[in-house]
């Protein structure tokens, strides 16, 4: 039975089918590769809400139309608000899409995220948190935010933190993209499975009937495939990479972002990443987001003029002031609903 939003004349950006006990949703917006917009973040969270209370729930998949499970949030809209002299805006676009990242994380529902396609920024955060991330061959991960001048956010330092050795480090600095053989080896994913086998598992996992994470594990471990250690390319290279990124360097801000990380549950994860867009949206130490926008999504001449332009240039003080409450008195930090202690960790296994 599909129960799809009202779409004003046009697709959905969001649809919801139901299957017996399990709902399958499915990001609509294929030509953006499936891109995060305030509408679908406000969708998502609604019905992830709206199923948790839901006794006849048990399951719930989330899916992207077409070539990819979602390649982000809508950056271009958000630097668009800015620009407009609205950066509450784009702050609040942050605010809802961090609270969906922190219900899935503590999520006590089942809920499985097919990884088929590009999987990148907030496309991790709506996966990455839960409790089985899918990933196939067509699989493409990556936290491309450093490009557009921004960081690792919708909780990364929380999630790429918790990955073995320095690999976080590498993944949020270098932007790297990872096939799914390597998203499973690092712990990104918690299950691989070949495309042609999907309707399969999908058929399989229609007949839950319980949330237990436990049965849901067993029929996903049906259809896995264990990956050849030959395949998985950029996690054979961990000894370099931990030699080169257990420096602290960059200013150590990565240091202070992922590592603190490791320490820190993912709300503080969160509340922390929050308080730093702020003060990007706000442009108050440096204006290299929009540059960013505009080189990469805009003009698409691929030059960013970064300013400061070395990295000599930043100071201790301003990499600090991302991480202080913003001053305005009308302006509250993310706040968070109480949770139950999720029962699993989005980074540990069964």
């Amino acid at each position: 039975m599909a129960s799809n939003q009202p779409s004003d004349g046009v697709d959905p950006q969001v649809l919801i089918e139901e299957k017996s006990y399990v709902k399958i949703i499915t990001m609509n917006r294929p030509r953006q590769l499936n891109a995060l917009s305030a509408n679908m973040v406000s969708q998502l969270l609604k019905s992830f809400i709206a199923y948790e209370e839901d006794a006849n729930v048990k399951l719930v998949i989330l899916k992207g139309k077409g070539r990819a499970f979602c390649a982000g949030g809508d950056v271009s809209a958000v630097a668009n608000d800015v620009t407009n002299g609205h950066w509450k805006f784009g702050a609040n676009f942050f605010r809802k899409e961090f609270t969906l990242n922190y219900i899935l994380a503590t999520y006590p529902k089942s809920q499985v995220s097919i990884l088929n396609g590009i999987v990148m920024g907030g496309g991790a955060g709506v996966s990455i948190h839960g409790k089985f991330r899918v990933a196939t061959e067509n699989s493409v991960f990556a936290m491309p935010e450093t490009a557009l001048g921004l960081f690792p956010d919708i909780g990364a330092s929380y999630f790429l933190s918790r990955l073995p050795g320095f690999f976080g480090e590498f993944v949020g600095l270098t932007g790297a993209r990872l096939d799914g053989a390597e998203m499973l080896a690092c712990g990104l994913a918690t299950h691989f499975v070949s495309s042609s086998t999907l309707p399969l598992l999908e058929e399989a996992l229609f007949k839950v009937d319980t949330s237990d994470p436990v049965v849901v594990n067993s029929i996903i471990e049906k259809f896995s495939q264990r990956v050849p250690l030959k395949q998985r390319s950029a996690f054979l290279r961990m000894d370099s990479i931990d030699r080169c990124f257990s420096k602290r360097s960059v200013e150590e801000i990565l240091y202070a972002l992922i590592r603190e990380g490791r320490l820190q549950g993912v709300d503080q994860c969160l509340i922390r990443e929050f308080r730093m867009c702020c003060h990007v949206l706000r442009r108050e130490v440096s204006k290299d987001f929009f540059e960013g926008c505009r080189a990469l999504l805009v003009d698409k001449d691929k030059n960013p003029k970064w300013e400061p332009s070395k990295l000599e240039l930043i100071s201790n003080e301003m990499v600090d002031r991302y991480f202080t409450k913003v001053d305005d008195e009308e302006w509250e930090d993310l706040k968070l609903p109480r949770r139950p202690t999720p029962t699993i960790s989005a980074m540990s296994k069964l």
